[in-house]
């Protein structure tokens, strides 16, 4: 966002209570007349972890901290968010706390909004030398979790919502249609699948929850993963044969990792659902392990499937985002599983990515430490 003065723009939020951790934070260095300070409060001040600004009765800067001056707050002995000073002095008035919440025009080499949460304090009360403290906080990162949080539920409502919808649309039309045996058999497998797909999103929910409860994993024990490949690969068979895809294994055997089995197979499995749902009939899906530099070990599947646009790759990992949402909902797909395989491998210490190129088919590839492996040759 730009600024009137140049550069540009971050949000100054400010609210009670205690102010969190601040990263930036470190020791206040003096700017000038550091004996006007009332006593002990510069020892105060430098083990804050807020950034922190002191400002005297000229409005002038005594004491800012390291943090203050790189998020653009203050230059030299001045406080450089008119805002700010304008709260200041009004504290120094009243010798009462300030807090609001409002956006100020800072500087800032990162391009990016930064949201602070700000409370202006004066040191002594009226009278007291008319000195006012300013603390900031940096909010920006659980400002992005709370967006995320305020996301997800309302897009868990909106993908609930269509299922239970249609669940009520057709028993009304099995009602109507009672003396129809026909066309209640139909509507109850219509019924059905709707059903399953709602139980399949309750599902997921469940299972991205209780991963990221976990995350990292909370007592990790050894894992083969040719039984991870081995379990995952067998409860793909079905939906793979009804589709006349092949599903084959390969690479190297013997690979052992630290984690939890069940959450690996379900990460596998995802993978192998996704890739078997976007493959044309009779062609194969190969998922391989080996592995990969000094101590880590990948696990990969690769498809001959419609494969995906450049422009939706950095997306594919959202909670709920679909290339194709009328596809991804005929094949029964949430738009949860590649979130949950996103989730399994940060709870694992490790990375999911993807290759892909449209009509080519994608390749995604699961990377986290090998432990304790006993590595044989390729079959």
């Amino acid at each position: 966002m730009a600024c009137a003065h140049g550069g540009d723009c971050v949000a100054i939020r400010t609210r009670g209570g205690a102010l969190g951790h601040q990263a930036h934070g470190s020791r206040l260095r003096s700017v000038q007349q550091p004996g006007r300070l009332p006593p002990g409060v510069a020892s105060v001040l430098s083990v804050l972890s807020s950034s922190a600004v002191v400002v005297d009765s000229n409005d002038r800067v005594l004491r800012a901290s390291a943090a203050a001056r790189a998020f653009g707050l203050v230059k030299g002995d001045q406080l450089m968010v008119s805002e700010l000073l304008a709260l200041a002095r009004q504290v120094r008035r009243d010798g009462e706390i300030r807090e609001g919440v409002f956006e100020v025009p800072v500087p800032s080499a990162s391009g990016r909004t930064t949201s602070f949460a700000v409370r202006v304090a004066p040191l002594g009360g009226v009278g007291g030398g008319g000195l006012v403290l300013v603390l900031a906080d940096d909010q920006t990162e659980s400002r992005r979790v709370d967006e995320v949080k305020r996301d997800f539920v309302a897009n868990t409502s909106h993908e609930l919502k269509t299922p239970v919808g249609a669940l009520a649309l057709l028993a009304e039309t099995i009602e109507d249609a009672a003396d129809d045996a026909e066309a209640v058999r139909r509507f109850a497998s219509k019924m059905r699948q709707e059903a399953q797909r709602l139980t399949s999103l309750v599902q997921d929910l469940i299972t991205l929850s209780r991963i990221q409860a976990v995350e990292p994993v909370p007592d990790p024990r050894p894992v083969s993963l040719d039984a991870v490949i081995a379990e995952a690969v067998d409860r793909c068979r079905m939906k793979a044969n009804a589709r006349g895809i092949a599903l084959a294994s390969g690479g190297s055997r013997g690979l052992v990792v630290l984690g939890d089995e069940d959450l690996l197979v379900t990460a596998l499995l995802n993978l192998l659902e996704n890739a078997v749902a976007y493959s044309p009939e009779r062609t194969r899906v190969v998922v391989s392990a080996r592995r990969a530099g000094e101590g880590n070990a990948e696990l990969s599947v690769a498809d001959q499937g419609i494969g995906i646009p450049e422009r939706d790759l950095e997306r594919i990992f959202e909670r709920f985002y679909r290339v194709d949402p009328a596809r991804s909902r005929a094949t029964g797909g949430t738009g949860l599983g590649l979130a949950i395989v996103k989730h399994v491998m940060a709870a694992h210490n490790g990375k999911v990515t993807v290759r892909s190129t449209e009509g080519a088919g994608s390749a995604f590839t699961l990377s986290f430490p090998l432990r304790g492996e006993r590595q044989e040759e390729p079959k």
